[in-house]
């Protein structure tokens, strides 16, 4: 199965063995916390966007308009996917690294393609979703360094984090897409390890910006990283947009 696929409404089941029993149960009673708070999001998060927006971008990307059926439960939403576009298009960025594969991986080789440059090196946990997504790429002659990564303990933040290894040491465009927040609403902000790579002029784009774990992400980012300028950008879900200083 990939993005192209309708998914249930319940995300995937995910493996916490890598986490002792205490942090496990932990984990378990804030996923809890925040489900109480965030249903309104996640009841909003159903709605995919408009089909004639998806259609424009298609049609931009040069992109049959049957390849993303289905959008909305837990994949990306259009506007999310426009604002990769956007900003690749006009930033030529030369490496792309992407957290949490899926509608975004197509959008991102696709807009790459376009834009007549670079490369997307993109994680996902589950190996037989990183195959099936390469597949589905190359259906439409698209290219990308697609890899599979086991998660394990984060260091400095709650959850778990990709164990990705080796990765370029110079990073335009960073998208973190993943993993879900059902491991942890914190479990996206170690993201924050790799910031140091981030170019000059270079992008960080957080999906899900809107629900309440990745504010409270965003709030530390804001602090620990005061050389990045960031703006959040309304939409089905919310971006969080940062954008390191020259």
């Amino acid at each position: 199965m990939t993005s192209r696929e309708r998914t249930a409404i319940r995300p995937r089941t995910m493996d916490l063995s890598a986490l002792a029993p205490p942090q496990r149960w932990r984990n378990r009673l804030a996923v809890i916390a925040f489900a109480l708070i965030q249903w309104p999001w996640l009841l909003r998060s159903l709605w995919g966007g408009r089909i004639a927006a998806k259609f424009a971008l298609l049609d931009r990307l040069g992109l049959p308009r049957t390849a993303l059926p289905h959008l909305g439960s837990w994949k990306a939403d259009v506007g999310f996917l426009t604002q990769l576009a956007d900003d690749i298009i006009r930033l030529c960025p030369d490496t792309v690294v992407e957290f949490g594969m899926g509608a975004s991986t197509l959008i991102i080789a696709a807009a790459l393609r376009k834009a007549g440059r670079g490369t997307l090196v993109s994680f996902d946990q589950h190996a037989d979703f990183v195959a099936a997504t390469r597949r589905w790429l190359a259906e439409h002659g698209l290219v990308a360094d697609l890899r599979a990564a086991a998660l394990v303990p984060a260091t400095n933040w709650p959850g778990l984090w990709y164990r990705h290894g080796d990765l370029p040491e110079r990073i335009d465009l960073l998208v973190i897409d993943g993993p879900p927040w059902t491991i942890h609403p914190f479990t996206r902000g170690s993201a924050d390890g790799l910031f140091d790579r981030i170019t000059p002029g270079g992008h960080i784009m957080l999906d899900d910006a809107a629900r309440p774990g990745e504010r409270m992400i965003a709030r530390r980012w804001r602090r620990d990283w005061p050389d990045f300028d960031w703006r959040y950008v309304r939409g089905i879900k919310g971006t969080l947009i940062g954008e390191r200083r020259a």
